[in-house]
């Protein structure tokens, strides 16, 4: 008795493994983190820009330089500082001469890349800040009145420091809803601490190699997005969503009490995909809750706005996403 594959099981296969091909090649390099580096390619499968916090010293320039190599795609990186302009991140028009004649061209930022590091986003003006969320958003940039489109893919993996406030300019909450994730990187354990240095204490470097392309990331998007989703599992998304609203008569008490604004339908449109990118890497071709509930945390924890009894309580984002998690199971 022969057995056939679908189209979409074999799709689905060539996924995953391109998947694993990917994480081994970035392994060479990068220690630990497991978690931090398969919910980054998500987010980039799912063509989604991620926020990464975590403390100087952890990796975080490394990991975007890494995937770079082994997605091969143009590495791009911006130091934000308070005097950095607009014009420094999008691009500007200079003079240029050209047959005698002096005339306006267009210079390009370096926003124009595949994947970009925005390091310490949080220490540029508000102004700047906006110039690159405005591209993240909608892939192109305008200047002097004239619109250019950028690459494709593009993503922008920004990082910021969340024990150095002085000097810094937080993302208003409607900048933040426009990131896929935020990551919170960790320190690493003992063994882990031992291996990076064994990794980076010689002279010899390992090399990464290209493993997958843009369009091949591109295509991989494409699978995700025929993955389907059960109503009744459709359904529990979207009460996880909602009850992280505090005026929702359902909403667990710890939402109502520290809880000012819920997570936003953008929120669940992420869940979903990523949702979808953990069904793949588990073998299934459908979304189950287990998906939801990983998805949740990373999608939703930038998302939600703390009223003053949760801030002066210190309350974190995570322990209200789980109590609506449950809430809604």
């Amino acid at each position: 008795m022969s057995t056939t594959t679908s189209p979409m099981e074999s799709r689905a296969r060539e996924f995953s493994q391109k998947f694993a091909l990917i994480r081994q090649e970035v392994g060479k390099f990068i220690v630990g983190q497991d978690e931090v580096v398969e919910n980054v390619l998500i987010a980039i499968l799912c063509g989604g820009h991620v926020l990464l916090e975590g403390v100087p010293g952890l990796g975080k320039t490394a990991l975007v330089n890494t995937l770079s190599k082994a997605l091969d795609l143009q590495f791009g990186r911006i130091q934000f500082t308070p005097d950095l302009l607009p014009s420094d991140v999008v691009g500007t028009q200079i003079l240029a001469e050209k047959d005698g004649r002096r005339d306006l061209v267009f210079q390009p930022g370096p926003v124009f890349c595949n994947i970009l590091l925005a390091d310490e986003i949080n220490r540029a003006t508000p102004k700047t800040q906006s110039a690159l969320l405005e591209t993240m958003q909608e892939k192109r940039v305008t200047v002097a009145n004239q619109t250019h489109t950028l690459d494709s893919p593009f993503f922008v993996l920004a990082t910021q420091n969340p024990i150095e406030n002085d000097g810094t300019y937080p993302l208003p909450e409607a900048q933040l809803d426009r990131f896929f994730f935020k990551l919170q990187v960790p320190l690493p354990s003992h063994d882990e601490f031992s291996e990076i240095l064994n990794r980076t204490g010689g002279s010899v470097q390992p090399e990464i190699t290209a493993v997958a392309n843009g369009p091949e990331l591109i295509e991989m998007g494409k699978t995700l997005r025929e993955i389907p989703i059960e109503a009744g599992v459709q359904d529990y998304l979207v009460k996880v969503v909602r009850h992280t609203h505090p005026d929702n008569d359902k909403a667990p008490k710890k939402v109502k009490n520290y809880l000012r604004h819920g997570a936003s339908p953008r929120a669940a449109q992420a869940i979903l995909a990523a949702s979808r990118a953990r069904a793949l890497l588990d073998g299934r071709y459908h979304v189950a809750r287990e998906d939801i509930d990983a998805a949740a945390l990373p999608a939703m924890r930038h998302r939600l706005i703390l009223s003053f009894e949760g801030e002066a309580e210190g309350i974190q984002p995570d322990e209200l996403i789980l109590s609506a998690i449950k809430s809604a199971g």
